[in-house]
């Protein structure tokens, strides 16, 4: 499916419309939380559908929602750490745990600011080959392995209270992995979490309050290159029909992996990946889906 090019930015979702862009602002939330890739399910979807491809620039902005899902859910959390980390600066309390956790927070982000910097016009530019099905069909299976693997090894008995500087970065320099489409900064994220031997749900608390700076970097950043292209009022008023709406369901997606998560385990998102995987690599050799 051919792309749509703004000033060499890719905005496909404009000619998608309120309705179809409602639609996939609803996958997008669900996928973008979930640890099975938004991005694999903004290609697919579009392609079996016959519909234009949003574009890399429709996932970045999306991240905005992504961003009010993950505050209004963890608010408690996060109004912890900023404020418990302003009161040990005033008090110069620097072994405070909010304070260290929030400096090791703003630390393993950089990794992926660095990468998403230098890869920026690779990943976002039109027609990017990372983008292709096939990349995200390997990435996708590549992810299953991963994810399988942590199960089984992971003794699932530490929490967010014990973890330091050396497991967030760890989980930080994982997280650039979610550059390359088809990965998942949930999938990531929470696989390298599990690995550390965090408990399931703790994981992906931990997956979710580290990945705060970067969510809000990648949104914010997308929307200044819509804001300086010129993106049209009707292309403006598309996109924030699309973040309202993938808000809602990236909250709700939010509440689904912490209960899969607690009464099950990360097998289901293994199964669905793998499965994904295959059934897009196997869907691109035979040719019912454009690379």
């Amino acid at each position: 499916m051919a792309t749509a090019c703004t000033h060499g930015l890719d905005t496909g979702f404009v000619a998608l419309g309120y309705a179809k862009v409602g639609a996939l602002g609803v996958l997008q939330g669900i996928t973008e939380l979930m640890p099975i890739s938004s991005t694999a399910h903004m290609r697919v979807v579009p392609a079996l559908l016959g519909w234009q491809d949003p574009g890399s620039a429709f996932s970045a902005a999306m991240q905005l929602a992504a961003l009010a899902a993950v505050l209004s859910y963890f608010w408690s959390d996060v109004e912890g750490l900023a404020f418990g980390s302003i009161r040990a600066i005033a008090r110069r309390d620097f072994r405070d745990w909010n304070f260290r956790f929030s400096v090791w927070i703003v630390l393993a982000t950089l990794p992926i600011v660095i990468a998403g910097l230098l890869l920026a016009p690779i990943l976002n530019g039109c027609g990017s080959p990372l983008r292709a099905l096939s990349v995200i069909g390997v990435s996708s299976i590549v992810m299953a392995a991963l994810l399988a693997l942590a199960e089984v090894y992971s003794l699932h008995r530490r929490t967010l209270d014990h973890v330091g500087l050396k497991d967030a970065m760890i989980v930080g320099l994982a997280q650039v992995g979610a550059l390359i489409p088809g990965v998942s900064r949930s999938g990531s994220t929470l696989t390298a979490a599990l690995f550390l031997d965090l408990k399931r749900a703790e994981a992906a608390r931990f997956s979710f309050l580290l990945g705060l700076p970067a969510i809000t970097a990648a949104g914010l950043k997308e929307v200044w290159e819509l804001h300086k292209v010129y993106l049209s009022l009707h292309g403006w008023s598309i996109l924030i029909f699309g973040l309202v709406i993938a808000s809602i369901s990236a909250f709700v997606a939010i509440w689904g992996l912490l209960r899969i998560l607690e009464r099950y385990s990360a097998w289901p998102f293994v199964v669905y990946r793998f499965v994904l995987g295959i059934f897009l690599l196997v869907g691109v050799f035979v040719g019912f889906l454009p690379n």
